[in-house]
């Protein structure tokens, strides 16, 4: 079982105790863990200067029965999904897909989140860098974070779940899509949110010398600097444009970029 001290004393090779991080998590990766979600947040805490995490909520999510063309998206064909969703509030469970560390993290006393109703950040001692998202810059703490230095922490996951790539590619100039979000007493179009990331991983090779790992339990945890990493991406995308797309028939999103 690993404890607190296992934990901490893995994580602090990786040197970040003075930067900030954008983290995503598996925690059941890890094996089991004393104290569980709530041990490797503290031990992650203690480890970085600042913390960030995505608390996206798709439930929030409305699709409207006609809408701009070229969007990623089947007009009137989610009305089920329609009749199922709920109002964001600052609040609102993160999706289950985004794990139990987020959850965990935007409960905390210190911690706070954003107001975006689908692509909400939760952090602490992160201020400055929720500050930088808006309804029409929805990453825009990730491109924050890159300024200051920031990271990506990938904790016993891989690159199919690291949001900082969206943010990359946006800087590439790959197109972006509008989706439309139920609020307490209305909806609001959301624009500016990426495609599909089930390809991110084939960016591994361009970055391995600038990745630092550490093992934790049955994990392995990996740091990268967001600025090295937007370059690897940018210039990935640059050679080929559809670089880092997934190889599914079925998504819309990836295939509209293919088709432009």
């Amino acid at each position: 079982m690993l404890s607190y001290e296992d934990l901490r004393s893995g994580l602090v090779e990786l040197g970040l105790k003075n930067n900030p991080v954008i983290a995503h998590a598996s925690l059941k990766s890890f094996g089991t863990i004393d104290g569980g979600a709530q041990t490797l947040l503290r031990a992650v805490l203690d480890s970085v200067g600042a913390l960030v995490m995505p608390t996206f909520t798709y439930k929030t999510m409305i699709t409207p029965g006609i809408g701009p063309p070229n969007n990623g998206i089947k007009y009137g064909a989610e009305q089920d999904l329609n009749r199922m969703a709920e109002p964001f509030t600052p609040d609102m469970p993160c999706d289950k897909m985004m794990g139990i560390l987020p959850e965990t993290l935007h409960h905390l006393s210190s911690a706070k989140r954003t107001h975006h109703p689908i692509q909400s950040f939760a952090g602490v001692r992160a201020d400055k860098f929720l500050a930088a998202q808006t309804l029409q810059n929805p990453l825009g703490a990730i491109g924050a974070l890159a300024e200051a230095d920031g990271w990506a922490l990938l904790l016993g996951v891989d690159h199919t779940v690291n949001t900082s790539i969206h943010f990359a590619e946006k800087l590439a100039g790959r197109k972006q899509f509008r989706r439309w979000a139920l609020m307490p007493t209305r909806i609001v179009e959301c624009p500016g949110l990426p495609g599909d990331s089930s390809g991110f991983d084939a960016i591994a090779p361009d970055i391995e010398s600038d990745v630092r790992r550490v093992q934790a339990g049955n994990a392995i945890v990996q740091v990268v600097p967001l600025k090295i990493l937007f370059s690897a991406v940018i210039h990935r995308i640059k050679e080929d444009p559809l670089a880092l797309l997934c190889q599914r028939d079925d998504c819309e999103r990836c295939n509209e970029i293919r088709n432009l």
